[in-house]
């Protein structure tokens, strides 16, 4: 094979994608977000390996890159909320590997999308003030279903919250930087752009598998720019690590 996919349970991420690097060299490696259960040290010297972070290749993310770049930045609030039985249709939502926490489960990892594209677009995050991190609803599952995590990347601040226990879906992403406000709802595929005393509203047409055909293509052409690299996938575990022990 030229292009190998890891898309099995989290926990097995690290197996497989051991016995590959022993195994092959000079293939492309996408594995499925998250890298990892938890954080691991494995040497990637033979093969080109990328973590499945799609979201990267949306345009209003895409869009976002670019329009902050050099920008002041004060804020940056990231909301995602869904409601995890809503997910897969014909699975039973309590014995999937979202709900199970051996699986690599919860809403950290799961919807570890946020923490991703936050760090592509606004930088590393360099200080968590706190977190809370916990299971609140009566979802059937042994994981945490919330979390609400504070702190500051390189440049500018930040909160995060995610649940998926929530019947009203949400994706937005708000900035707020000098002279600007936008809105990014990732649902709706719209930017509410304020500026110079003006409403815009800039629209995107994006089908639901617009991103996963975007990254396929871009990696079975060695384009990698936008890709998340494996580098990338472990700094993001290490982050994880860090907001759990910052819980309060």
């Amino acid at each position: 094979p030229d292009y190998i996919i890891i898309s099995s349970k989290t926990s097995e991420h690290f197996k497989y994608l051991n016995y590959i690097e022993k195994n092959f060299s000079k293939k492309i490696i996408l594995v499925e977000k998250p890298l990892f259960k938890n954080y691991e040290k494995l040497k990637i010297k033979k093969n080109k390996v990328l973590v499945g972070y799609n979201l990267r290749y949306h345009p209003i993310i895409v869009f976002l890159k670019k329009f902050v770049e050099k920008k002041t930045i004060f804020s940056v609030h990231i909301c995602c909320q869904s409601f995890l039985p809503h997910w897969r249709k014909n699975v039973d939502y309590s014995q999937s590997n979202s709900a199970k926490r051996k699986h690599g489960g919860g809403v950290l990892l799961e919807l570890s999308h946020e923490l991703d594209y936050l760090q592509w677009i606004f930088k590393d995050v360099i200080k968590i003030n706190y977190s809370i991190i916990k299971k609140i609803s009566n979802l059937k599952i042994d994981t945490e279903d919330y979390a609400s995590v504070d702190g500051k990347t390189e440049v500018t601040n930040f909160h995060l919250i995610l649940n998926f226990f929530s019947l009203n879906s949400l994706r937005k992403i708000q900035v707020n930087g000098r002279d600007f406000s936008l809105e990014a709802d990732l649902i709706k595929n719209t930017i509410k752009l304020y500026q110079n005393q003006r409403e815009k509203i800039k629209k995107f047409t994006v089908d639901s598998n617009y991103t996963y055909f975007k990254q396929h293509r871009s990696l079975l052409n060695s384009d990698f720019r936008n890709a998340c690299n494996y580098n990338e996938g472990i700094k993001l575990l290490k982050l994880i690590k860090k907001i759990k022990k910052s819980n309060i």
